[in-house]
């Protein structure tokens, strides 16, 4: 049965808790959050599925919808870093979505929360869950606020992770050019690590793969020790709140994307979610692209951020639903394999949507196949309408 479906929108407003505001949103010292309720009309409900992602926007999502006209209540929080993760800082996305929760419990009338998270919003559900379970941040690697073991972070009582990763910070490494030897120019490089070079094709050597995956560990740590040094410099010289942005060259060199028999599924090789992966690595958009010294500690950083969705996810208590896409060309099966493994309970369950692409952009039977799994996942949980 199909239900007709009603949009209500609502804003969210709150202090800032960190020395300096990092977005354009809101007054200055204000955060200003926006919400969209998706529920069907004439069918109330106690329990709110709420979906979050560090920078991308609910409406686009066809799964929204659906599962609202499924009889589901489904609301999605836009955090203050919506469609630009520059500065972005991965705590902050946290006391957000603890704020959207909190609206949907003391203004909307809902008492029970299930935690949907889709691509990068899977490490931020757990990562939320993990905090609202046994809050331990008190604060982002840089050192600044929010002190997340002081929120008011209401637990879901289930998460839904759909086409997920197991973080941004491992995504990104895992498409890290190894090949880029100088930060401050791509053209210095390293031939023998360079994925796109003329002559080398998949299937690539065993041997070549784990030099380059252990190369692009050691480009991000390299990072990372460069950021921390130029942090100390301006705390030393009296300047703790001034920040610097600065540019990472090659950040779509995963050879997932050019050799399907790694990590297989049914994707189309040559492609990834950028496009043609040998355009995008030196496009000027791309994972990180642009970023500020306390967002790489707090989210792209391999070793210190704190959003790790197996780490996350193995503090976590709750019944668990890991959906996989069959032919995602975004998420790939070991990253939802490694997060259904870490639940360290047996109240989890691992599904894969044979065909589904990341987005389900024109695919209605597999969109309708992930809903109705959903849906009675949710029924044998007690948490449907």
């Amino acid at each position: 049965m199909s239900h007709e479906v009603e949009r209500i929108p609502w804003v969210t407003v709150f202090r800032e808790q960190a020395g300096f505001k990092d977005t354009y949103g809101g007054d200055e010292g204000w955060v200003v959050i926006e919400s969209m309720l998706v529920r069907p009309r004439g069918r109330p409900s106690k329990t709110a599925i709420v979906w979050s992602h560090p920078i991308g926007g609910g409406a686009f999502l066809p799964i929204m919808g659906a599962l609202a006209a499924a009889g589901h209540h489904v609301a999605f929080c836009n955090g203050r870093y919506r469609g630009n993760d520059t500065a972005l800082v991965i705590e902050k996305c946290v006391v957000d979505l603890g704020a959207a929760i909190r609206d949907l419990r003391d203004r909307h009338g809902y008492e029970r929360f299930v935690l949907g998270g889709w691509s990068g919003g899977g490490s931020l559900a757990l990562f939320y869950q993990e905090q609202a379970e046994r809050p331990s941040v008190v604060a982002t690697p840089a050192g600044d606020p929010p002190d997340l073991t002081k929120e008011d972070l209401v637990p879901g009582e289930a998460l839904l992770i759909v086409a997920a990763h197991v973080s941004r910070a491992v995504t990104l490494t895992e498409c890290l050019d190894p090949a880029v030897l100088d930060e401050s120019d791509p053209d210095v490089r390293d031939p023998a690590l360079d994925l796109y070079a003329e002559g080398r094709e998949p299937p690539y050597p065993a041997e070549f793969l784990e030099r380059y995956r252990a190369a692009q560990v050691a480009r991000n740590r390299r990072i990372t020790a460069g950021v921390r040094e130029r942090l100390e410099a301006l705390r030393a010289s009296g300047r703790p709140h001034h920040e610097h942005c600065f540019v990472v060259h090659g950040t779509n060199a995963d050879p997932r994307w050019l050799d399907a028999t790694l990590d297989p599924n049914e994707r189309t090789p040559g492609t990834s979610w950028l496009g043609d992966p040998r355009i995008s690595n030196t496009s000027p958009i791309g994972l990180a692209r642009f970023t500020s010294l306390r967002s790489w500690l707090s989210q792209w950083s391999f070793d210190e951020s704190n959003a790790h969705g197996e780490r996350n996810a193995a503090r976590t208590s709750i019944p668990a639903l890991v959906i996989g896409n069959g032919g995602d060309e975004v998420c790939t099966p070991s990253h939802l394999d490694r997060l259904h493994a870490a639940i360290p309970h047996e109240r989890k369950e691992r599904v894969t949507i044979p065909g589904a692409r990341h987005y389900y952009a024109g695919q209605r039977e597999e969109l309708a196949a992930c809903v109705r799994r959903c849906s009675e996942w949710l029924e044998g949980q007690g948490l449907a309408p």
